[in-house]
């Protein structure tokens, strides 16, 4: 009787249990929420969607005269040409080179200077701080202007030093064996206080009581910051590490092409930079988005592969 009574107020509780409500009436609940998503949505449907439409020229022999309904198919011939051209392997290995360059000294830095300055007297936190942010809002002309001018040959300060000790002096920008050097450490000069501020955020939500706890265990701040802090930004630190591995193939062509010459151009032409001179120098539309499309392929792939091991060997992944 008792098991009757039960299973009797079960089947009420059941059938008097409101229906989901439909995908609009959320909507319409929540419209407030939707109306303040509009503009975001807006903008990556215009600048980011839109422009998709474009890539069926990387399949056409695109003629500006024409448009892009209008230029024939040639199918992947402009991939095949890139892929069958002479310049196509110093590209390859002078991008990944460059990339992995920068994922190798660049990932780790921004981490470190997050450790140290959240170890730092509030005070002399904030002014370091400042110092740290300043370079990331220096142009990118600026910037290859100081290099070109902090590393001349005849007027430079590095050069100056060199024979002050009696070294000889060095082209340094005509040499290609230290293009890739100047690039990417004046890189991690520039934005390893910028790329700070996100890890600075994760170490923010740290539980202070665990600092507490180790302290009065007689652990240093070293092993607090091994032990504690780490482990708590440990999954910031691999959704960031998923992200600059997705774009491992990109390396932008502004900084790279005001710091080229004749002299260092074996190592310092990358996928970027051929692209705007084939492209927009040359008008060679299709070709050159046929190269991006690649180079973009290439990232997703290389996205899907860092999050598999990711999901893989740990609990964090982009999903």
């Amino acid at each position: 009787m008792k098991k009757k009574k039960e299973s009797g107020a079960v089947h009420t509780a059941v059938s008097t249990k409101r229906p989901g409500q439909s995908l609009g009436a959320r909507i319409w609940k929540h419209r407030q929420y939707y109306l303040l998503l509009l503009p975001a949505v807006v903008y990556v449907a215009i600048f980011c969607y839109a422009p998709m439409y474009g890539l069926q020229i990387a399949f056409k022999d695109y003629k500006v005269s024409l448009g892009v309904t209008g230029s024939p198919w040639v199918g992947l011939l402009n991939f095949t040409d890139f892929f069958q051209g002479y310049y196509f392997w110093n590209l390859i290995r002078n991008t990944l080179a460059i990339s992995f360059y920068t994922l190798l000294v660049g990932f780790p830095i921004p981490i470190i200077v997050a450790l140290i300055l959240n170890e730092l007297r509030p005070k002399f936190k904030k002014a370091t701080q400042t110092v740290l942010y300043a370079p990331h809002f220096i142009s990118t002309v600026v910037i290859v202007g100081m290099i070109t001018l902090f590393f001349s040959p005849s007027l430079g300060v590095v050069n100056t030093v060199l024979e002050f000790f009696g070294a000889d002096s060095i082209y340094f920008m005509g040499d290609p064996k230290y293009f890739r050097h100047l690039y990417v450490w004046s890189g991690v000069w520039q934005d390893m206080g910028w790329g700070a501020i996100i890890y600075l955020a994760a170490l923010a939500g740290v539980d202070p009581s665990l600092h507490e706890a180790a302290s009065i265990d007689g652990a240093s701040r070293l092993q607090r910051i091994i032990h504690i802090n780490l482990p708590c930004i440990a999954s910031t630190v691999i959704i960031m590490l998923i992200l600059q591995i997705g774009s491992i193939a990109s390396v932008g062509y502004e900084k790279v092409y005001l710091m080229q010459n004749d002299l260092n151009m074996t190592v310092s032409e990358v996928i970027s930079t051929y692209v705007y001179k084939r492209g927009l120098i040359n008008n060679n539309y299709s070709f050159s988005t046929a190269v991006g499309l690649f180079n973009n392929l290439v990232n997703v792939f290389m996205l899907l592969i860092a999050n598999a091991v990711s999901r893989k060997f740990s609990e964090t992944s982009l999903f």
